[in-house]
C-alpha cells in the first residue's frame, strides 16, 4: 500500500497524510481503553506506513501519551512522527486552558517522560488561552525548539489572527482544527490561511466522532463517559438527520467510486488542500480499509454532489463547539 505523504516545515521526514488519532486510546470521554489493543493499533498503523501519531497529555490525563511511549519502544520510535500537545491542565477530572510559560516548561518534561523519548517531532498548543498573550506562549515554545526538545511547532483551534500573533515570534508549521464533511467552518478562513502561508492542517474529527465510519445508527448507545452522549449531533432529532446523510453518502460512494462512506470521508479531507486526516482507532480492526482512501480523487462535480446530499438530509446542522474546554478562572 502506498500512503500519500506531505512535507512539514521543520521535520526531516515526510509525514503520512493519514495520522493516527489517539484521543480514544486515552480512554477519557470515550468509555475506557484497553492497553494491549491500543499498543497493537499503534504498531499496526506504523507497519502500514502511517507514521504520524497524534496524542496529547489531556487524553486520559497522561494515559494516551504513556501508551504511545510503550508502543514506540522496542525499535518503533524511528518509524514515528510524534505530534503531541501542550497548554491544558486538569483538576478533579476537569480540563482548563493554561498556556503560561511555566505550565509549558512543566508539561514538556512530563510528556517526554511519558513518551519515552528525548524529543517531540511536532509540539502543538492545544487551545488558545485568553489569559496569556500568544506571543509569550510562542516564545517559550521557540526556546524549546532551539534547545532541541521540539522539532516543529503547531497550534490547534487557533484563528488566523491568533496564528499571526504566534508567527510574529516563532515559526509555525501546522494547525489542527476540527474538520470533516459535516463540520466545515475552516473553509472560510483557516484553510485559505494554511494555503497562503504554506502550513499543513491536521484535521481532527475527520470521521466526525465515528459518525462517518458508517456503523452508527439511530439506536446506537454510548456508555460510561463517552462524549457522544453530549454531542448534539448524536441527539434527536439531529441524529436521524446525520445518520440518513451518512447512508446516502455511502450509496453515493459505492455507486460512483466503489468505496465506502468511510473512505469517502477521508478522501474528502485529503482533497481539500494541504491537509492530513486524523483517523481515530482503538483496535487494529478499526484500521481496516486504510488503503481505500488512496489512489483516487474527488473532483469539483463530486464535491458538489456531496454538498447536495448533506444539504438534503441535514436540516439543523451543528458544529463541534461543545468540545471546547473552559478557560481558567482569574482567581485560579
Amino acid at each position: 500500500m502506498t500512503i500519500e505523504t506531505i512535507e512539514v516545515e521543520g521535520l526531516a521526514t515526510p509525514v503520512s497524510r493519514i495520522g493516527l488519532g489517539t484521543w480514544a486510546i486515552g480512554g477519557w470521554m470515550w468509555g475506557g481503553t484497553d492497553e494491549k489493543d491500543s499498543i497493537a493499533v499503534i504498531r499496526r498503523a506504523l507497519d502500514s506506513g502511517v507514521n504520524l501519531i497524534d496524542t496529547a497529555p489531556a487524553y486520559g490525563f497522561g494515559a494516551s501519551e504513556e501508551i504511545v511511549g510503550k508502543a514506540l519502544a522496542d525499535g518503533y520510535r524511528h518509524k514515528a512522527v510524534i505530534a503531541t500537545k501542550v497548554a491544558l491542565e486538569w483538576q478533579d477530572g476537569k480540563v482548563f486552558r493554561n498556556s503560561s510559560p511555566a505550565r509549558i516548561r512543566h508539561e514538556v518534561e512530563d510528556t517526554l517522560r511519558r513518551l519515552r523519548t528525548d524529543y517531540i517531532d511536532l509540539y502543538q498548543v492545544h487551545w488558545p488561552d485568553p489569559l496569556v498573550p500568544i506571543e509569550e506562549t510562542a516564545a517559550v515554545l521557540n526556546d524549546l525548539r532551539k534547545e532541541g526538545k521540539v522539532r516543529a511547532l503547531g497550534v490547534s483551534n487557533f484563528s488566523p489572527a491568533q496564528m499571526d500573533a504566534f508567527r510574529r515570534v516563532a515559526p509555525l508549521s501546522t494547525t489542527q482544527p476540527p474538520y470533516n464533511l459535516f463540520e466545515r467552518d475552516i473553509d472560510r478562513d483557516v484553510l485559505p490561511y494554511v494555503k497562503q502561508h504554506g502550513l499543513v492542517a491536521l484535521a481532527y474529527g475527520a470521521l466526525c466522532r465515528g459518525l462517518l465510519a458508517g456503523r452508527i445508527g439511530v439506536a446506537t448507545s454510548f456508555e460510561g463517559d463517552d462524549l457522544r452522549q453530549h454531542d448534539p449531533k448524536f441527539r434527536a432529532p439531529r441524529r436521524e438527520q446525520y445518520v440518513a446523510a451518512v447512508k446516502a453518502l455511502d450509496v453515493f460512494a459505492r455507486d460512483n467510486f466503489d468505496k465506502s462512506v468511510l473512505a469517502l470521508a477521508v478522501r474528502w479531507v485529503l482533497d481539500r488542500g494541504r491537509t492530513i486526516a486524523l483517523w481515530g482507532a482503538r483496535r487494529p480492526s478499526q484500521l481496516d480499509g486504510l488503503e481505500a482512501a488512496f489512489g483516487w480523487r474527488l473532483d469539483d462535480k463530486a464535491f458538489a454532489q456531496i454538498d447536495a446530499i448533506v444539504a438534503q438530509f441535514v436540516k439543523d446542522p451543528v458544529g463541534p463547539e461543545f468540545m471546547a474546554p473552559p478557560q481558567r478562572l482569574l482567581a485560579a
